[in-house]
């Protein structure tokens, strides 16, 4: 039997977390069309964070789906930080998840079933401080261990918060540090401190349930959460037909615990790179900055923060709300009118 205490080598990849997923998944839908539906309101044609359904004149329905093996050795925190990352698309979008159906592939000759229990044991946990309900699943024996949700949303049609909906001269709030895979691979290869470690942990359980909340209270023009592509492959989503050039400023960047001393040691997961070729063309000036803040910002995240969009003259009140909830939020840049690329300012 293999060693159930380490669950983050039930993987073969490293730094997981990574996503595959849309970059894949345009090659395979490239020429593929479905007949024109006026109630889907989202879907894989764009780069929103979930799909969106017209229900009803006041309702429409919110989905998305999201899935990864153990990224640390805790059982609990692994359920705990799979149902956060599972339900941040719905916030990204401004919805209210509703429910949510567990996706599960199980080594269950290699581990036993106590493992899986304090796994749904942390889920349940963040699903039911999400006021979300959990309605059953499908699971599967495999050799690797994956799991994560489908999750519900509801929200008004009129009310969607789109990802490249900004305007001249908005800012831009990333509600969360960055580093959580570098760190997934530090830990990996044994050389995380204990303080980056927990901080990680701690970021990555950590709903975007209050950002959401505190969005609907401002003027926000756009959102999405920063995930698996990390921050430059996010931000290049949100500049991508909005007319507008996104300037970061690398220095107001919220980072975790070490992170720099760690890229510096080359540890940069596998999904950095991939993210570097796929989204590399869409930064304008990628010589400002060294290689380790360009494997910063496309270090892939595990349940990262929400990265929003709105006038200047809100940021400050926005940004101070976010920091009395808890959040480790920072001004990270500004939308100006261009050619829909990153330009970072070192």
């Amino acid at each position: 039997m293999a060693n159930p205490e380490k669950l983050s080598g039930y993987s073969r990849f490293s730094g997981c977390g990574a996503k595959l997923g849309p970059a894949l998944l345009d090659k395979a839908l490239c020429g593929l069309t479905q007949p024109r539906r006026p109630e889907v309101l989202a879907d894989f044609s764009g780069s929103e964070d979930a799909g969106v359904y017209r229900i009803s004149d006041d309702i429409a329905l919110v989905q998305t789906i999201d899935f990864f093996p153990p990224i640390v050795d805790d059982s609990r925190l692994f359920g705990e930080i799979a149902a956060a990352n599972a339900l941040s698309d719905i916030y990204a979008m401004g919805g209210r998840p509703v429910s949510a159906v567990n996706v599960l592939c199980y080594p269950d000759e290699d581990l036993p079933l106590e493992y899986l229990k304090n796994i749904m044991e942390g889920a349940l946990s963040k699903l039911i401080e999400a006021e979300t309900a959990l309605l059953g699943g499908h699971s599967v024996s495999d050799r690797e261990l994956k799991f994560g949700f489908s999750v519900n949303g509801l929200i008004h049609p009129d009310k969607i918060i789109r990802n490249n909906t900004l305007r001249n001269k908005d800012i831009l709030i990333l509600t969360k540090p960055l580093g959580t895979g570098t760190i997934n691979t530090a830990m990996k290869a044994e050389m995380a401190s204990p303080q980056s470690v927990k901080a990680s942990g701690q970021s990555m359980r950590m709903l975007n349930k209050k950002a959401s909340e505190l969005m609907k209270q401002y003027n926000v023009s756009a959102c999405t959460d920063v995930t698996g592509f990390g921050l430059a492959g996010h931000a290049a989503e949100m500049a991508m037909g909005s007319g507008m050039d996104l300037h970061f400023f690398i220095h107001e960047l919220p980072l975790l615990p070490e992170v720099m001393d760690y890229l510096s040691m080359g540890l940069v997961p596998e999904g950095t790179y991939r993210n570097r070729e796929f989204r590399l063309s869409r930064i304008k000036n990628p010589e400002a900055v060294s290689p380790e803040v360009m494997d910063l910002i496309f270090d892939p995240q595990t349940s990262g923060g929400l990265l929003i969009a709105l006038p200047g003259k809100d940021g400050l009140p926005f940004l101070e709300e976010c920091r009395k909830c808890g959040m480790e939020a920072s001004i990270v840049g500004r939308a100006e009118e261009g050619t829909e690329r990153l330009v970072l300012n070192a």
